[in-house]
């Protein structure tokens, strides 16, 4: 009786830790998913075709909505994806070769400051750094406060840190016992790294860099400070740029009933773009567990 009584016990501590954990999903999923349907059910009705193709319409306010002109937001898609496209064009081959040399050459005190530092600017408020952006830009360039060039220097700012330190860890976790082989075999030492090593580590520095893209293009406040917004198309580096964030931040905040609209369906767009990159980073999550399983 005494053997039953414990196995009975186990039984209902199991059982009851098991219910508390569902619940506490359940309080955690109650309000991500309020927020998903009010933004897919606000932001559904305005999408169409002209949402892709306009630049914003004029503010409007009349009863009915009907009445004023929708217009579109490409200006802020297509700033969007220029300041992503800057950003990383900057940040990512910088945040990998800083990994590289964490993970791979680094020795001595230099190594736990550049650490502690990266690890201190994953932490820093996103507005200091549009404000360091702004200060540097109007001490060295005046003319190139508000524009493409800064929204994209801001934004790699921000994904520089992140990209390095994901890298170091993923190349941490590649045996050692392959770079003595590869160097056994004569190859020079900057060969193993950038053949053996880096490739051997590409799914978690892919997964690190689609992170960071992900965090940057959910980002307002740096870019207040720099890439300001436009309400024309703008793709020149020294122009101002919209971006779908600012203009979320700005039409939601505005009196106008179409600019709110816009500002939902905006929202919207934001929200499946994030989500495709968080579904690819479990894909590649997935996949590199799956080979490190299989290779055990």
């Amino acid at each position: 009786m005494t053997g039953f009584d414990r196995d009975a016990r186990r039984h209902f501590k199991n059982v009851a830790m098991m219910g508390l954990t569902v619940a506490c999903i359940a309080v955690a999923l109650i309000p991500l998913g309020s927020i998903l349907y009010s933004v897919a059910v606000q932001g559904a009705s305005v999408i169409n075709g002209s949402f892709f193709t306009d630049v914003q319409p004029a503010p409007c306010s009349p009863s009915p909505l009907a009445a004023c002109s929708q217009g579109g937001v490409a200006n802020a898609i297509v700033g969007t994806l220029l300041l992503l496209a800057l950003s990383c064009l900057i940040a990512i081959p910088l945040g990998i070769l800083t990994g590289i040399y964490l993970a791979e050459y680094g020795r001595g005190p230099m190594v736990g400051g550049v650490r502690f530092l990266a690890d201190v600017m994953t932490g820093f408020p996103s507005i200091i750094m549009g404000m360091f952006i702004y200060s540097s830009l109007l001490i060295v360039s005046p003319g190139r406060v508000f524009s493409l060039l800064a929204g994209g220097l801001a934004l790699a700012v921000l994904m520089l840190p992140f990209v390095a330190r994901t890298t170091e860890e993923a190349l941490r976790l590649v045996p050692n016992s392959l770079r003595e082989a590869a160097l056994a075999l004569g190859l020079p030492r900057f060969r193993v790294t950038g053949r053996v090593v880096l490739s051997s580590a590409r799914e978690g520095v892919i997964t690190g860099a689609i992170l960071a893209m992900s965090r940057a293009g959910g980002e307002t406040a740096p870019l207040i400070m720099t890439a300001f917004g436009n309400p024309f198309m703008a793709t020149r580096l020294d122009q101002p740029v919209q971006a779908m964030s600012l203009l979320i931040y700005r039409f939601a905040a505005s009196p106008y009933a179409n600019w709110n609209a816009l500002a939902w369906g905006t929202a919207l767009i934001l929200v499946i773009m994030m989500l495709g990159l968080s579904i690819a980073v479990r894909v590649l999550l997935r996949r590199r567990f799956r080979e490190r399983r299989i290779g055990a």
